[in-house]
């Protein structure tokens, strides 16, 4: 009844003394702790950031109906739990946000950063927090990308040294292969996600599908022809490691190919598939193609446009090797 009486009192200085010695005490009144935090800010903070008696239930609770500087104070708790970091994640502004990441202790949920991803990714503090994550969705991953593809396209810099149009497609080559880079590092269960992503906006173009082919990502193709035909993961995945060529073409047929492409797309599947069962490293599956599909004065159609690209991005993707090979061969130095 004595520190419920405090509560009223006019000086600050005593109800801030009430809250430093009741803010780290497991048995402290749960009414006392609920009112200190609700006062003014200098007397919330030792609560908000210390007190175990304040349940999740409370601080989702206390941060819909504060201001920033007390979802704040919540945010630097130790060890906040997924549903309040998913509160604050939902109405935070930048700064609530950044130093609910920079908290190493505090858990997400994989739609907790997908959302921050969403509502934030313009952020670069933001992204760079979300990108050193292990556990980032590769969805979210990919959408991040994609942000730091459109800054430095608008980088005064980069619009002042490099002509437009060439910065437009270094930019979109550069996304691919980290979109494929994204792909092989996913979890199984990010797949699908990572997947609907792209096709949701459109960026699942025959000469990427083709591209992750010849890299070997085989189970984002498998994961892509899911999500385009509607088969079941089981039966696409038999059809592309056990089936002849008939059953692999109307696979990628079903999934909107054309003859034309879907005959490139079954026979580079039956490359990688016997270099695979051989054992083989290192196929180089575009030139294979371009060496059976390629007919020298042939007419260009649809098939002959697909395999420049993909002999373009196999190109790229060999250059980035031998660069990463000399980065590493000199750190090792």
């Amino acid at each position: 009844m004595a520190m419920t009486y405090l509560l009223d009192d006019p000086s600050p200085k005593v109800r801030l003394a009430l809250a430093e010695a009741l803010a780290p005490a497991e048995e402290a009144p749960r009414n006392l702790v609920l009112a200190l935090a609700e006062d003014q800010a200098e007397v919330a903070a030792t609560v908000l950031v210390q007190s175990p008696v304040l349940t999740d239930e409370d601080l989702i609770d206390l941060a819909a109906r504060g201001d920033g500087l007390r979802r704040s104070l919540i945010a630097s708790r130790a060890d906040v739990s997924h549903i309040v970091s998913a509160a604050i994640a939902a109405i935070g502004e930048e700064a609530e946000i950044v130093l609910l990441l920079e908290n190493p202790d505090n858990r997400f949920a994989a739609a907790t950063l997908r959302q921050i991803a969403i509502r934030h990714g313009d952020s670069s503090e933001v992204r760079s927090l979300l990108l050193d994550r292990n556990d980032l969705p590769a969805d979210a991953r990919h959408m991040l990308m994609q942000k730091v593809s459109e800054a430095l396209l608008s980088c005064d810099l980069v619009r002042a040294t490099v002509d437009g149009n060439r910065a437009r497609r270094i930019t979109r080559e550069a996304a691919e292969a980290a979109t494929l880079a994204i792909a092989g590092q996913a979890t199984e269960r990010d797949i699908p996600a990572l997947v609907e992503h792209l096709r949701a906006g459109c960026r699942i173009t025959p000469a990427f599908l083709m591209h992750a082919l010849c890299t070997g990502r085989i189970d984002f193709v498998a994961c892509v022809l899911v999500n385009l035909t509607g088969v079941e993961d089981r039966r696409v995945r038999a059809v592309l490691s056990t089936s002849r060529m008939h059953a692999v073409r109307a696979l990628f047929e079903a999934a909107g190919l054309k003859r034309e492409l879907s005959t490139v797309f079954a026979e580079a599947t039956l490359l990688l598939r016997k270099a695979v069962l051989a054992g083989e490293k290192g196929v180089d599956l575009a030139a294979e193609l371009v060496l059976r599909f390629r007919t020298p004065g042939a007419p260009r159609n649809a098939a002959s446009d697909l395999l420049d690209m993909v002999e373009h991005l196999a190109r790229l993707e060999q250059r980035q090797q031998a660069r990463s090979y000399a980065i590493e061969a000199a750190r090792a130095a």
